[in-house]
């Protein structure tokens, strides 16, 4: 094998979770001059989001002196998500169109910054649907990465990708780990010396199956829906109403923060009277003019199911503030 004589960059698909943060120590370890680089999405995949398969973190960059750059996966993964190439897994996760999309982004981004090769944190084996060998191969090809794509954490078991044959990485220096363990990971950031060792990274909100139910529901009666549609997927209680409305009430105070920041004209807010303490709610529709009087009437009646007022003594009903199209009224719901 040829000797390592040049200056050595990747691009790196980071998570922030142990598997890529190891990717990156690994090829740091040997060298190698680190971009990592973290695709945010409208599905929790942003270190902002809680719920997020994210776990990005710049002190963790500075510490270890790599790159970390975000950038954001908008429009054109949304709709990837509505019709992918690959399917879907359990639930409604595109995994493999995923995984070809930010591979193809970190593919630009290689030949714009003179990097070498793209590297991920994938082991062989550990996911079913996009990390199996079959899979990783469709997926490396498909980014139009064939022999440029290295997996640093599994590299002993692939075959040799450009890098390697060329003498710019070496593959002792890399690693053999297979499955769903995480033993040999949590081994090897004990090596590093990680004092606080990344969660592994869970998957996005595509793989929770509530949050799929609804994105499925969404899909069939909404097809085009934007990206307002994805944030309120993320929030409240759900219940469709008819085919071109539903209702959508806040879980605690943080949601029904969203829900009036998210209201717009055409809407209808849903809100607590002066008396009982209660939620925040939303009528959003998908058709042109008003919300029909019965949906807005069923809409107070569960919105009154969730507020203080379920269990007081209000003969006359709980009072429930509507803030529609030009007008707003209070309704004594029951």
């Amino acid at each position: 094998m040829a000797t390592k004589t040049k200056f050595v960059r990747a691009i790196a698909l980071y998570s922030g979770g142990l598997d890529s943060t190891l990717a990156v120590l690994t090829l740091k370890k040997t060298g190698v001059e680190v971009i990592a680089v973290n695709f945010t999405t409208s599905f929790g995949c942003s270190p902002e989001d809680k719920s997020s398969c994210s776990h990005a973190d710049d002190s963790l960059a500075v510490q270890h002196n790599f790159v970390l750059k975000y950038f954001p996966l908008g429009d054109e993964f949304m709709n990837m998500v509505k019709n992918p190439r690959h399917g879907y897994g359990k639930n409604m996760n595109p995994c493999i169109d995923c995984r070809i999309m930010m591979l193809r982004e970190a593919k630009k981004l290689m030949e714009k910054t003179n990097a070498d090769f793209v590297a991920t944190g994938e082991v062989l084996g550990q996911r079913p649907m996009s990390q199996h060998s079959r899979a990783l191969r469709l997926i490396e090809k498909e980014s139009g990465l064939e022999g440029l794509l290295v997996r640093p954490l599994s590299a002993k078991l692939l075959p040799a990708t450009t890098p390697e044959k060329n003498g710019l990485i070496d593959r002792k220096n890399m690693h053999g780990f297979y499955g769903r363990t995480r033993k040999p990971q949590f081994a090897l950031a004990k090596e590093f010396g990680l004092k606080k060792i990344p969660q592994p990274a869970s998957g996005c909100l595509l793989t929770d199956p509530d949050y799929s139910r609804r994105l499925k529901d969404l899909l069939k009666f909404n097809p085009g829906c934007d990206m307002r549609d994805m944030e309120f997927m993320k929030i409240g209680r759900h219940f469709r109403l008819s085919e071109n409305s539903r209702l959508i009430v806040g879980r605690n105070f943080a949601d029904n923060c969203k829900i009036e920041k998210l209201f717009r004209q055409g809407d209808v807010l849903i809100s607590p009277g002066d008396e009982v303490p209660g939620p925040t709610a939303i009528i959003i529709t998908t058709g042109t003019g008003a919300v029909p009087r019965d949906q807005v009437d069923i809409s107070t009646k569960i919105f009154a199911r969730y507020s203080d007022g379920k269990s007081a003594d209000l003969p006359e009903g709980v009072p429930v503030l509507v803030k529609g199209p030009g007008a707003e009224k209070v309704i004594n719901a029951r």
